[in-house]
């Protein structure tokens, strides 16, 4: 058992084992049980590279077993930041052959997030673009590796890898021997139980925490939300939104769409000028989005910029409450099912149903997916509110992790004693039995999907000079739901501005998507009157 891992009561584990839910196989063990089922059908479409199920499973143990020979081991961990590609598929994969746990990265988190991130779990390995755009993701992956002791490799995967790195696309090519590689690892298969994946919190306090998911849950997850979903062989799913993200990765996402046959479709940008020709010429029949895309999509097709993809036959709306007012256009305009999608990455997943009404899936976000998702609606003294009331989500189930890695602080706060994980979500049960969000009641900003901690953000903007007091709310914002706006009380004597404080914390090497995007300059923070800052007064001068 990996130190700092919180694990399930043992006869609770036994519950879910003995439910099917936990299958006791771990998830790489069924990379080649795809490949001798779905054979030569293609799995996986990355522009001009399109590979079949055996392929994809002899490029994944190829780079496995280089990975090992390399000089990493079962039970370590590697920082995957990489960007939709096959690299990104194949890479985990090879991850999940090996037992090397992804610790899930963006291609938006800079070196204030990476090294805390490799920091925090240990990384041995660490896997980044050459560029993107204008960003030296390599030079970026050398620093860390220098000053992160536990790192031993660096791969890198794009046409210019510095010398003193490894070329991940050489070291993905097919295995020499690939029976004998097959047959070494599944020799070293970790047990079911262990972290297969770590992925990353949305959280309130700070940067993010790492939660962890085990081979048993995650593969449940991913196979429960293929059957509400309904994906099958002739499923062609769109991976629009970053593939690290529990959303495309297995909701169903890309596990979903290929422990069933389907195809992947990768795409580098969710941008309607590139996914929507994207999803025709490939015939995607599903997709993801969060809001803001979403709208983007309908409103290209309504400006008759871009038709509507003919096979597209179900879009899934996560990450933020969908507006009833954009949900109802998406069937009309799209042609497709609207399926919303309340979930975390912590585990619990509310889907709205296919078969659902239309008043169902455009005015809720869904029900739970597993008859064993247990989940309480509660006021501040924890006690159940009544059917209808809006309060506090609170949850426990078989892919709804106990505790985050190395944590005990966090998870003082965010599980009770007897395993119910803390949402942050305010909800309420709609008379259908689906939930309906209402709003979070920790301090979360929801820029598009990324959720942005309000405190890491101030803690940022206090180093920047000429700053005496801030707090970071959201700006309600018609295409993304909310963005930063940053409210600050100057020093005095200090002429501060959007772009000095922006141009600083790109400085500090933060994430593009956390830098305030609106700056009220005022000579007090509103106060609650036991002295707090009154962040609800704050945002209704933002408005």
């Amino acid at each position: 058992m990996r130190e700092g891992f919180v694990p399930w009561p043992e006869e609770t584990a036994d519950r879910y084992r003995a439910a099917g839910y936990w299958r006791g196989r771990p998830l790489g063990d069924y990379l080649h049980e795809w490949a001798d089922t779905y054979g030569d059908a293609v799995a996986v479409v990355d522009g001009d590279t399109r590979l079949t199920y055996r392929e994809l499973a002899s490029h994944a143990d190829g780079l496995a077993v280089r990975l090992l020979a390399a000089g990493l081991a079962p039970g370590d961990t590697m920082l995957v930041q990489l960007p939709n590609g096959w690299e990104f598929v194949t890479l985990t994969l090879a991850c999940l052959r090996a037992g090397i746990a992804p610790v899930m990265a963006l291609p938006a988190h800079r070196g204030h997030e990476l090294r805390y991130l490799a920091a925090h779990a240990g990384v041995t390995a660490i896997a980044v673009p050459d560029r993107i755009g204008g960003f030296d993701h390599q030079a970026l992956g050398g620093e860390i590796t220098e000053v992160t002791p536990s790192v031993r490799m660096l791969l890198v995967a794009g046409a210019d890898v510095d010398e003193k790195a490894a070329d991940l696309r050489a070291l993905a090519r097919p295995a020499d021997d690939p029976a004998a590689a097959r047959a070494t690892l599944d020799e070293l298969a970790p047990d079911s139980g262990e972290v297969a994946v770590f992925l990353l919190s949305g959280g309130t306090t700070g940067l993010p925490k790492l939660i962890t998911r085990t081979h048993d849950d995650y593969e449940y997850n991913a196979r429960r939300s293929a059957e509400v979903c309904g994906f099958g062989p002739d499923t062609v799913y769109l991976v629009a939104l970053p593939a690290g993200h529990n959303f495309p990765l297995a909701c169903p996402g890309l596990l979903g769409a290929l422990m069933n046959g389907g195809r992947v479709v990768l795409a580098r940008t969710p941008e309607p000028g590139k996914a929507l020709p994207l999803m025709a010429a490939e015939g995607v029949t599903a997709a993801a989005a969060v809001p803001a895309v979403a709208q983007r999509w309908i409103d290209a097709v309504a400006a008759g910029r871009h038709p509507a993809p003919e096979s597209l036959r179900l879009l899934q709306v996560g990450g933020a409450r969908l507006a009833p007012e954009v949900a109802r256009r998406v069937e009309p305009l799209l042609g497709c099912t609207l399926q919303q999608v309340f979930g975390m990455a912590e585990g619990l997943l509310n889907y709205t149903r296919l078969d659902d009404p239309d008043d169902v899936k455009i005015y809720t976000q869904g029900r739970p997916m597993c008859p064993d998702d247990e989940i309480l609606i509660v006021d501040a003294a924890d006690e159940p509110v009544a059917p209808g009331e809006m309060g506090a989500l609170l949850t426990r189930g078989p892919y709804t992790p106990r505790g985050y890695y190395r944590a005990e602080d966090h998870n003082a706060r965010s599980f009770t004693p007897d395993g119910w994980y803390r949402t942050g979500d305010v909800v309420r049960l709609h008379p259908s039995g689906n939930l309906v969000v209402e709003g979070r009641s920790k301090d979360l900003i929801n820029r598009g999907g990324e959720k942005i901690s309000a405190e890491e953000v101030e803690n940022l903007i206090y180093r920047v000079p000429g700053v005496s007091r801030v707090a970071a709310v959201a700006k309600p914002d018609p295409d993304l739901g909310e963005r930063v706006c940053a409210v600050v009380v100057p020093e005095a004597g200090h002429q501060l501005t959007l772009e000095g404080i922006r141009d600083a914390l790109a400085g500090m090497e933060v994430a593009r998507y956390k830098l305030p995007e609106h700056l009220v300059l005022v000579e007090e923070l509103p106060l609650t009157k036991i002295g707090k800052i009154d962040k609800k007064a704050l945002r209704d001068i933002v408005q």
